[in-house]
């Protein structure tokens, strides 16, 4: 399965930002980035691999690169002129190399390292599917606590952040919309329908979006994760289920995983950025890394590559005014820390075990300059046992899940409850499920500030946030008598929690 946050996710610090833009050595233009088809994208199916290629944003150039990608034996997917990224089929083995020799390509490399077959995440563990049973007496419990949503008294979250309190003073804009950057979102799921935007969603695997009525949909039920994240952002307070973070937003799903795999591949995330930012989206929500590699490194031609051209959309997709949210990762890695050993890379043929820097080697998009990083905690405001952490590294953190850490519900489940596909329910844990609260939350800041920009909202978020500061204690997340971790900073700023857990009744204050 791809990597939800599952996988693991890093975050963004002063000096990684300098170092991106020194290493790649370019600011996109921000005109617009809308596809151009060029030429009829190759079948999937075959033995060449898919390339990103990345150029000067000038016509000439552009063109001539395109002239140069077909001379090499490449078949243009899609070009988004404007950030200068042309997606190619090849089956030509020297196919980057030659590009990379072309007057006005700044990057070339491979999106994968396995061949093209007919088309990751950040959550920690199997999902709990909510029985009728179980349904039933969570509801009779809602009740009785005065909750509007039968499955509410399992919300633990919410009431973490006041969420539930917030609400009842702005539930969020319609306005504002947040798109989730995933597996897929079920809409006809009666907690979703409400609220779901099908005009701002897409299916963007392979590259290029498609629009279709219902594309954006997972490619079957086991596909969760995405419906899972949006109902945690917006399912509606409409007497059924249980509700999100911003009930009255609108959320849009733009699916990215290969359809058999779940792979994220770079090209499916870059076409997602840009599609989000040219249909007005505010929020996108971004619980994966982008497949085949968890770190990209900048002396490796084809990741430093895929970085550029992730990055290149992903800027694009601020300026248009949107702000990117990104989990941290589930390896409970210090992502401040100089030796990480990455034993899953490449992960669509044969990984091979490798140490990497991880001020020198990307999680893509998480360490993408101006993303926001996000860490998990459970239901007692602790660091959740999974999460990966990082001075100078975690933005902010939010309620993730941990089955270590009981909470006083019905159901009695450390986890994290929300929508799945086929009108259900499930509990899942990870980073992935830390990350759309803050997307939630910042939601309702943009619903509160219209005109605020991702810079401005990003700031917004870690000034309402509440830090619980470094544990006393020394850190034991699973309770097995071992430290796993350990909290460098102080009260305002530190590694397990950046600045704070978010709070969504100051972000509607």
């Amino acid at each position: 399965m791809a990597h939800l946050r599952s996988r693991r996710r890093l975050a963004l610090a002063v000096p990684v930002v300098l170092s991106l833009t020194a290493s790649l050595g370019f600011l996109p233009g921000a005109a617009s980035a809308a596809p151009r088809g060029a030429t009829t994208a190759q079948s999937a199916e075959g033995t060449g691999l898919a390339y990103v290629v990345n150029t000067r944003t000038d016509r000439h150039t552009i063109s001539s690169v395109q002239h140069a990608i077909a001379a090499a034996g490449g078949s243009i997917v899609v070009t988004y002129d404007k950030i200068g990224v042309i997606v190619v089929h090849s089956a030509n083995p020297d196919f980057a190399k030659t590009l990379r020799t072309v007057r006005g390509v700044q990057s070339a490399g491979a999106t994968r390292t396995a061949p093209l077959t007919a088309a990751g995440t950040t959550d920690e563990g199997a999902a709990q599917y909510l029985t009728k049973a179980q349904a039933a007496k969570l509801g009779n419990a809602s009740a009785a606590a005065g909750e509007s949503e039968p499955l509410e008294a399992d919300q633990w979250d919410l009431r973490v952040i006041s969420a539930d309190k917030a609400a009842k003073i702005n539930p969020g804009s319609r306005k504002v919309t947040v798109a989730v950057i995933d597996t897929g979102v079920d809409d006809t799921h009666p907690d979703l329908a409400p609220n779901f935007s099908a005009s701002q969603s897409a299916n963007c695997v392979g590259g290029k979006a498609d629009t279709s009525y219902g594309a954006w949909r997972p490619a079957n039920p086991d596909h969760y994760h995405g419906t899972h994240v949006a109902g945690e952002i917006a399912a509606a307070r409409n007497g059924i289920g249980v509700v999100g973070v911003a009930p009255n937003v609108k959320v849009a799903g733009i699916k990215v995983a290969d359809p058999v795999t779940e792979l994220f591949y770079p090209e499916s995330v870059v076409c997602a950025f840009v599609f989000a930012a040219d249909h007005g989206v505010e929020v996108t929500n971004n619980s994966y890394y982008v497949d085949p590699w968890l770190y990209n490194c900048m002396d490796d031609p084809d990741q430093r590559a895929i970085v550029d051209a992730v990055n290149r959309a992903q800027l694009y997709a601020q300026r248009k005014g949107t702000l990117n949210v990104a989990s941290a990762g589930n390896s409970n890695d210090d992502l401040d820390s100089h030796a990480l050993v990455d034993a899953s890379s490449p992960d669509d043929s044969t990984a091979v075990t490798r140490t990497v820097d991880p001020h020198e080697c990307f999680d893509v998009p998480t360490q993408l300059p101006g993303v926001v990083t996000v860490s998990a905690t459970g239901v007692t405001n602790a660091k959740s046992y999974y999460s990966s952490y990082g001075d100078g590294v975690i933005d902010v953190a939010a309620p993730g899940g941990d089955k270590f850490k009981i909470p006083d519900t019905p159901s009695k489940n450390g986890r994290i409850l929300s929508t799945m596909p086929n009108n259900q329910y499930g509990f899942l844990q990870g980073t992935s499920m830390a990350s759309p609260h803050v997307a939630g939350v910042a939601a309702l800041l943009k619903s509160a500030h219209p005109w605020a920009t991702p810079a401005q909202l990003q700031a917004l978020l870690k000034a309402q946030a509440d830090n619980p500061g470094c544990p006393t204690d020394p850190y034991d997340g699973d309770g097995n008598g071992v430290v796993d971790a350990t909290c460098v900073g102080g009260k305002r700023v530190n590694g397990f929690y950046g600045f704070g857990i978010v709070n969504a009744l100051r972000a509607v204050k």
